[in-house]
């Protein structure tokens, strides 16, 4: 079995000879897109590939990808970004997979870490995603009677595991791609939906959440939507409406999803309104059921050590040192978790 790597790289000369050192071991060829670098990365590349190629930004990176898939002519092809690095003994299991991969196998799936908590729209330290690809995708019949052609890709979980080593995040840039998408007129699918939600309750500010709102109104009242999709719209809206200072809006949906579906996301929300009010002593009812008492819709983060902090805070508002302390700890020491 074969390897091609695909990357789509934009100013990345700090961090790509780190990631394609650790690639060489398992690639066959390397294909680098640059998509507007004005830095040495096509340069740095050029150590490594013959095989670069430029892509006019437009943003929309599944285009930048698709191009980049186009190039590839081994078995497989394997996607990776600049601030990845495999290590050596993760290194041993891709030649391995390579040597003994099935040949009706379609996509690899890899352990992904990672390692900046706060760099990351999801959830865990360590998740399964879709690494290597088959390039070329037979189909056959399956079944002795009633055939029919399988459809389903037929995946294999690996013990691989990739470092994503990031340095801030690209919050931005990400937000400013969904604007764009929407003015465009593009329909968010539920994945998009999720990781817009994701991007704006995570590293979203004031501005991000006011613009996002119209989008998210309509969404809340989208019957076409999942109810998972209304549930992210609303906890987004609650938010939006607390920053943007909307008051009669955001208790609104506050007390519409705590009374239907309860969330650590609302639950925080609600307790950061009543600490921003001066009413601590509600701020720790809050706190405390976003903490320990429900589950995330969106992020991980409304149950971590921003909540935690609060509640420290708010118990030495009220005079209970020990309590302080015993929370302040907890925030110090709360890790995402280990895997979802």
């Amino acid at each position: 079995m074969t390897v091609s790597v695909c990357m789509i790289v934009k100013n990345e000369e700090k961090r790509l000879a780190a990631c394609l050192d650790s690639l060489v071991p398992i690639a066959d060829e390397i294909i680098v897109v640059d998509t507007g670098s004005t830095d040495g990365t096509k340069e740095l590349a050029a150590r490594y590939t013959d095989r670069i190629y430029d892509f006019p930004w437009i943003d929309d990176f599944a285009a930048a990808r698709n191009f980049a898939f186009t190039k590839a002519t081994m078995d497989y092809i394997y996607t990776a970004d600049a601030d990845e690095v495999i290590d050596e003994p993760n290194i041993a299991l891709f030649r391995r997979v390579k040597a003994l991969l099935p040949p009706e196998t379609e996509i690899v799936q890899m352990h992904y870490l990672n390692l900046g908590e706060q760099n990351t729209v999801y959830n865990a330290k360590r998740e399964l995603r879709p690494k290597l690809y088959k390039r070329l995708r037979t189909f056959e019949w399956v079944n002795p009677i009633h055939e029919t052609v399988r459809l389903d890709p037929v995946v294999y979980n690996s013990d691989i595991e990739i470092r994503h080593n990031a340095e801030g995040h690209h919050a931005k840039r990400d937000l400013a791609a969904f604007r764009k998408a929407l003015e465009r007129g593009m329909r968010l699918d539920k994945t998009l939906h999720s990781m817009y939600a994701k991007e704006l309750f995570i590293a979203g500010d004031e501005d991000d959440l006011r613009e996002a709102l119209p989008f998210f109104e309509g969404s809340a009242g989208d019957p076409s939507r999942s109810e998972d999709e209304h549930r992210e719209a609303r906890c987004v809206l609650a938010r939006g409406y607390r920053l943007t200072g909307d008051t009669a809006k955001f208790v609104k949906f506050v007390l519409r999803e705590v009374i239907a579906s309860p969330c650590s996301e609302m639950c925080a929300e609600a307790g950061r309104y009543f600490y921003d009010s001066g009413d601590y002593a509600e701020a720790l009812c809050w706190l405390n059921d976003a903490a320990f008492e429900t589950e995330a819709v969106i992020s991980v983060f409304s149950q971590g050590a921003e909540t935690l902090s609060l509640l420290a805070d708010c118990y030495e508002k009220t005079g209970d040192a020990g309590k302080a302390a015993e929370y302040r700890r907890m925030a110090d020491e709360w890790e995402m978790p280990e895997m979802v």
